[in-house]
């Protein structure tokens, strides 16, 4: 939905809408999984200000416009997650990036995304 957002220029609403009539109809989701999805998009697209001032601090030598999509939208959702998500633990927000990455990115996308993360975790003194 983020990805969608990013392309398209949609906001959360519209790419929830988009998502869970057509993508996510075909998919068993477990209760509470598709709510807490939304809440994601919706506080990525509110808070989306911060969560760019705050990973372009740590990011030094990459311009978050530089960034590839998904890239850039792994580190908002997981920077949103570490920022207003406190019962969150780091290591499941970072793992949970790191896999994403891993999935859906380039070869050096999961390094990238842990180091980013991990400096805004460290900043944050989020444990």
């Amino acid at each position: 939905m983020l990805y969608q957002m990013d392309v398209s220029g949609v906001g959360a609403e519209d790419a929830i809408r988009a998502y869970w009539a057509h993508l996510g109809a075909d998919q068993e989701v477990e209760e509470g999984v598709a709510e807490f999805a939304n809440i994601l998009v919706r506080g990525v697209e509110d808070g989306l200000a911060r969560i760019d001032a705050t990973i372009r601090e740590v990011s030094h030598h990459w311009r978050i416009e530089r960034m590839t999509r998904v890239d850039r939208n792994i580190l908002r959702l997981a920077t949103f997650e570490l920022l207003s998500l406190p019962d969150v633990p780091r290591r499941v927000t970072l793992n949970e990036a790191i896999e994403l990455a891993k999935r859906f990115g380039s070869e050096g996308s999961p390094g990238f995304v842990n180091g980013v993360l991990d400096r805004i975790a460290n900043d944050l003194r989020k444990d």
